[in-house]
């Protein structure tokens, strides 16, 4: 995949967020890791239609979504006051379902791709090659 230049690319599951940006000239990806924000995940209002029940065990699900809530608020927010241009999305696919539920229509818009993995964990240089898909 060819990743434009300066794009904003977000790696989050339901506990942990890095945000980078793409410095490369294209076709090259060169990841530079930016500041993690401050993000107030309690009361994001996600679970208000949540409850405790087989289908939804415990309270760990409704903090991973109210996590994905305020990344989607943080997303939105920058978007809209053009500091991010064009966005690039890695999560774990429960992640990535919450977000797309919060992302307001010029999120959607700046979108240049999605990955459905848990890459939190994983080196720049892993990240790097998923981007280019080796």
């Amino acid at each position: 995949m060819i990743l434009p230049n300066d794009t904003t690319v977000l790696v989050a599951n339901g506990e942990k967020l890095k945000l980078y940006r793409n410095k490369g000239t294209e076709p090259h990806i060169k990841l530079a890791e930016l500041p993690e924000p401050k993000l107030d995940s309690h009361n994001s209002g996600t679970g208000v239609h949540h409850r405790s029940s087989s289908a939804n065990p415990d309270a760990k699900r409704l903090e991973e979504d109210n996590f994905a809530a305020a990344i989607a608020g943080y997303l939105n927010e920058q978007v809209v006051a053009g500091h991010f241009a064009s966005l690039f999305v890695i999560a774990d696919p429960r992640t990535l379902g919450e977000l797309r539920r919060h992302l307001h229509a010029n999120v959607k818009a700046a979108l240049v791709g999605e990955l459905a993995k848990d890459l939190t964990h994983h080196s720049l240089q892993d990240l790097e090659a998923a981007l280019t898909g080796h």
